[in-house]
């Protein structure tokens, strides 16, 4: 108990070193320079949120109709994943011994879009369908709608020196929850339609997670309907 001062005190100077004294999260009207993107935010891992970066885009209208989407995909097969709350790759009990947790993906069914969306829209608490399939998917399964969109932005390439290794595009509803999850790469979120919450954790309070090993599992969808694990 009598190293908790010391450790605690080196915890926070080390915080305040990267992070700087502000619990505010930078927002900036304009999108940076490649320059001031690479100082100000990569280069010390710090967030920030970049408004007017993606106005000129053609999908911040024509992403908002669902007819354009459905038709626009219409004969494109995309990777629907399913969990009875809304949270895919999360803590969930163990159905063997629910004392405990296991660590639980979603069952992945690859439909036509069009139906595909209509799960996710229609989506309930004991069935919420999200289209949150990684590994590149909007190059892979949504290329049809590249045009809507840059396949970059050229700030945070030049920032980075490299282009983007995947290009994912995601689609859920108020039910969507992604838990909590370390990305070994950087990362640039752009929101077309709706909104995303996030809660971000800096790299000095990993100890705080409380990162430990859990069993893995699936869920798998029965038409009664429940899920199993």
């Amino acid at each position: 108990m009598e190293e908790e001062g010391p450790i605690q005190n080196l915890w926070q100077e080390v915080r305040d070193l990267t992070l700087g004294t502000s619990t505010q999260i930078n927002h900036l009207s304009t999108p940076p320079t490649p320059l001031q993107f690479l100082r100000d935010y990569v280069s010390p891992n710090k967030p920030c949120l970049i408004s007017n970066a993606v106005n000129h885009w053609p999908a911040t209208t024509l992403w908002q109709s669902t007819h354009y989407l459905t038709n626009t995909l219409s004969s494109s097969t995309v990777s629907l994943h399913l969990t009875p709350t809304g949270r895919a790759d999360a803590l969930s009990p163990n159905p063997i011994s629910p004392s405990s947790l296991c660590f639980a993906s979603a069952e992945v069914k690859h439909l036509p879009f069009p139906d595909a969306l209509t799960r996710v829209l229609e989506s309930e608490m004991g069935c919420v369908g999200y289209l949150q399939q990684q590994n590149d998917c909007f190059r892979s399964e949504y290329g049809a709608l590249s045009k809507d969109c840059d396949s970059d932005f050229a700030w945070a390439s030049e920032a980075f020196g490299c282009l983007p290794e995947a290009v994912n595009l995601w689609i859920g509803n108020e039910l969507s929850e992604t838990s909590f999850h370390k990305d070994h790469y950087e990362n640039i979120y752009a929101v077309v339609s709706g909104e995303k919450h996030f809660l971000l954790l800096p790299p000095t309070d990993v100890h705080r997670m409380y990162i430990r090993e859990y069993p893995a599992a699936e869920y798998h969808y029965s038409q009664v309907p429940y899920f199993f694990l």
